[in-house]
Parts: structure tokens; sequence; C-alpha cells
């Protein structure tokens, strides 16, 4: 399985007063990265969405372990562990310039049919080329 990264710098308003970045980013953080991801795999969320697919999300879970600051500098590290099949699990890992663990998690998603709305299987041309990364 491939591991892909992405990096940020923490910037000034998702911090409170303290400094410290708002427990809330952490799940846009994990968005960046499989955004990241998906692009770099070949699959941008414009071409999933023109081949008529959508993929609303039906779950978050995330650990928070240490803050982030401003000032750092943040590595978001997301992959899959296993083929998308009607739902798709990415992972993520989020990481500050010292190599520090600050959050970890996951976000699921569904595959629908963008005209009928309705769940469905994910595409067999998606299909193969997230099978592409599985086995690196």
């Amino acid at each position: 399985m491939r591991k892909f990264e992405h990096f940020l710098d923490v910037r000034y308003y998702e911090t409170d007063q303290m400094g410290i970045v708002h427990h809330s980013n952490y799940i846009r953080y994990f968005e960046c990265g499989r955004m990241a991801m998906l692009e770099e795999v070949g699959l941008p969320m414009h071409k999933i969405e023109e081949t008529g697919v959508m993929l609303p999300i039906i779950s978050v879970d995330c650990r928070y372990k240490w803050p982030a600051k401003l000032g750092d500098k943040l590595k978001i590290v997301s992959f899959f562990e296993e083929l998308p099949r009607a739902r798709f699990k990415v992972m993520s890992e989020v990481y500050n310039q010292d190599g520090r663990l600050l959050a970890d998690g996951s976000v699921s998603m569904g595959f629908i049919d963008s005209a009928t709305r309705r769940p469905m299987r994910c595409p067999e041309s998606l299909l193969n080329i997230f099978a592409e990364y599985i086995k690196d």
C-alpha cells in the first residue's frame, strides 16, 4: 500500500487566541490530504464526478494526540488499506515539522449515482485505478 504526503502551513485563522489549531481543522486537513491523494492517483474529484459518481461522507473519525500550533509545518499522510466497494475509507495522519503525530483518523465515503442519488458500487474503471496503489 502506498502512502501519499501533502504539506500545509498552519494558518492564523485556523488557530485560537492561544495559537493552537482548533480541533475542527483536522477534518479539513484530512480533506486536503485526501484530495491531493486522489489528484496524484489521477482521479481528481471533478473527474470522478464526470463519471456520474459522487462520494458523500458517511463518517469521520479523528483521534487527537498533540496540538498543532501557529507556525507549524504539517505533513498530512493519506492512504487506503483496501479497495473500495460500496464504501471508500481513507486513513489520515497529521504530523508536525518534528515528525510528531498530532492526529490520526479516517473518513468513510459512499458511492452514489449522481443522477439517481442511489447507492452504488465503485465503478470498475475507478476500481482498476485504485488497485494499482494497493499493490505498491
